[in-house]
């Protein structure tokens, strides 16, 4: 098993935040790469919270604002890189296939460095900034329940209703 960064949702906020929100439980990426060359003045609304706060979601392309540690097998990270492949074909006009092999992979390579060496289930935050020359930082936080000495375990799940 691969670590890797899922979606969590707590509530339907995700919902209200962002154009497409992210489902439950789908493996986790930056997807800073979606907003660059975006001007400072094209992020407002919804496209700003999925600028500031919002993982991207796979397969759905969705948006999350929490992700956690979680993990997949080596077929489901596969899957991941196969679909933001196609996305940067078909959205992002990569010139050919490989090439848009190899940025998907290290899309996803960089979503499991975040969550190597975490403890399973540990929430994770992002908050990303852009400057006037165009340049996107991005900082991630860790969650971590007040008080708590050691990891904490999952006592959630979200279910359909």
């Amino acid at each position: 098993m691969i670590k890797v960064l899922r979606t969590i949702r707590f509530d339907s906020s995700d919902d209200s935040v962002f154009v497409t929100p992210a489902g439950p439980d789908e493996i986790a990426l930056s997807g800073a790469f979606a907003f660059a060359g975006v001007g400072v003045e094209d992020i407002r609304g919804k496209t700003r919270q999925a600028f500031a706060n919002g993982f991207l979601a796979l397969p759905s392309l969705g948006r999350a604002t929490f992700v956690s540690v979680g993990e997949a097998k080596e077929d489901e990270v596969s899957d991941a890189v196969d679909a933001l492949a196609r996305l940067f074909m078909e959205d992002y006009d990569a010139p050919d296939l490989n090439t848009a092999r190899d940025a998907a992979r290290e899309e996803v390579d960089f979503s499991c460095e975040l969550a190597h060496g975490k403890p399973l289930n540990t929430l994770l935050t992002v908050h990303r900034t852009l400057t006037e020359e165009g340049v996107i930082h991005e900082e991630y936080r860790e969650i971590t329940p007040p008080g708590q000495e050691r990891p904490h375990t999952r006592i959630w799940d979200v279910a359909d209703e």
